[in-house]
């Protein structure tokens, strides 16, 4: 498979329009595509996958590791492999380039489309391409601009030719029809943007008309395969996973090491009338449950369903939103509603306006439980606008290393007969121990 890496100078510089439509015009030019996702965003791979047919792979060093990644990686299937970026190119986990998409690029040894949507800039934004290519030398192979005119594109790629050492490649017109809505956690998921393919097939027939796409091709590059040995042993374990529009945030690896241990059944906490019967494991991952929180509260037999299996001892995981579903019930944040929730933990959990936790931190169990080791060390990701009160045991304790060496910590992780809650997210590549003591 050829890769090539898609960034920008910063978070809205154009990453995801255009690498969904440089995934698009792949396809119409017959390649069979393959989608990764740099960090630990869920609502970009989604789209990636709508488009290619095939699920999307996040590549987060921090969560899973060097040797995660590549092996993620390695699981991609395809002719092309496009990876997009998150944030600006250098933008990590602090104030360097660590676990940044210039690290993942260079782990992976490929080379970079840099995506930037400029304004009212000339000569200033060739100093700044210029401070992008020689920050920490990376391998930028060409760059495309977004959202422009033809008649700027022109005066822009007669300065970068002038005053830098990078190909220019081309442009996408402006056009408001490309635009994708945001919400309070990032963009609106595909499943819910009605008009996505006449949006992603306008972007792809606007890169093949204004960006040299043969050139573009010549710069994938033939990438490694590396060495798998993230497996587990099938244990006949029976695993529900809930998934539907409420909770769709799941990272490929958790689900594909999930069905090694045994049989996944998926089902809908909106639709299905309850959840599966002779479950071993209930994964309850992340989503968006506080916006269709009132089909989610007016299906009142999956709710019964679930809190009465949780009582006979079923064991389940349940992160982000999958915690706030266990708990009495979901406060919005405008109003002084509470909507009903499984109630298997006592306490609700309560919107906010502002980011409560966000973020990269390591996760230790603290306290003994049912189901985790105490001392077990897993690194995790953190990103609500919400919070929980509840009167139960925590179980964990977090701590996040801020940019300038201190450190902040915090309690999280509810623990109950066999079931655990909490607001991180985990790759399971980071501690393929924590999901063997899950399911022992």
């Amino acid at each position: 498979m050829k890769s090539i890496v898609i960034s920008s100078n910063s978070s809205g510089g154009g990453k995801t329009t255009i690498t969904l439509g440089i995934m698009k015009a792949l396809m119409k030019k017959g390649f069979d595509v393959q989608g990764y996702k740099v960090g630990p965003d869920y609502i970009d791979p989604a789209f990636h996958s709508y488009i290619t047919g095939k699920p999307s792979r996040n590549l987060d060093l921090f969560l899973m590791g060097e040797e995660g990644v590549k092996v993620a990686f390695s699981r991609g299937k395809g002719d092309m492999g496009v990876v997009e970026g998150v944030m600006g190119l250098y933008d990590g986990k602090g104030i360097d380039s660590k676990y940044s998409t210039a690290h993942v690029a260079r782990v992976l040894n490929l080379p970079i489309i840099l995506v930037i949507t400029p304004k009212a800039q000339s000569a200033t934004l060739c100093a700044e391409i210029n401070g992008i290519v020689n920050f920490e030398n990376a391998n930028i192979a060409g760059i495309i601009f977004n959202s422009i005119s033809e008649s700027y594109y022109r005066l822009l790629k007669a300065a970068v030719e002038k005053n830098c050492n990078v190909k220019v490649l081309g442009y996408v017109p402006k056009d408001e029809k490309l635009s994708l809505k945001s919400r309070h956690l990032g963009l609106v998921q595909s499943s819910e943007i009605e008009d996505l393919n006449e949006k992603i097939d306008l972007c792809s027939e606007l890169i093949l008309k204004y960006v040299n796409f043969e050139e573009l091709i010549t710069f994938f590059k033939e990438t490694e395969n590396y060495e798998d040995n993230y497996h587990l042993i099938n244990k006949g374990k029976k695993i529900s996973i809930a998934y539907d529009k409420a909770f769709s945030f799941y990272y490929t690896e958790n689900i594909e090491l999930l069905k090694e241990l045994g049989e996944v059944t998926f089902f809908s906490p909106i639709k299905d009338n309850k959840m599966p019967e002779h479950t071993d494991l209930l994964y309850l991952g992340g989503g968006y449950p506080e916006v269709f929180i009132e089909e989610l509260s007016s299906n009142k037999s999956m709710l019964l369903s679930i809190k009465e299996a949780l009582e006979k001892g079923t064991t389940c995981y349940a992160e982000c939103g999958g915690l706030m579903y266990l708990t009495e019930g979901i406060k919005n944040m405008d109003n002084d509603r509470v909507f009903e929730t499984v109630g298997f933990f006592k306490g609700k959990s309560y919107m906010t306006k502002r980011l409560q936790n966000f973020g990269y931190a390591e996760l230790e169990v603290m306290e003994k439980n049912n189901l985790i080791n105490v001392g077990t060390k897993v690194n995790c990701h953190e990103f609500h606008k919400s919070y929980v009160d509840l009167k139960e045991n925590k179980i964990c304790s977090l701590t996040k290393e801020v940019y300038d060496g201190t450190l902040k910590k915090w309690q999280c992780g509810y623990s109950k007969e066999n079931t655990i809650g909490a607001y991180g997210h985990v790759h399971f590549f980071g501690n393929l121990d924590m999901i063997k003591q899950l399911v022992k």
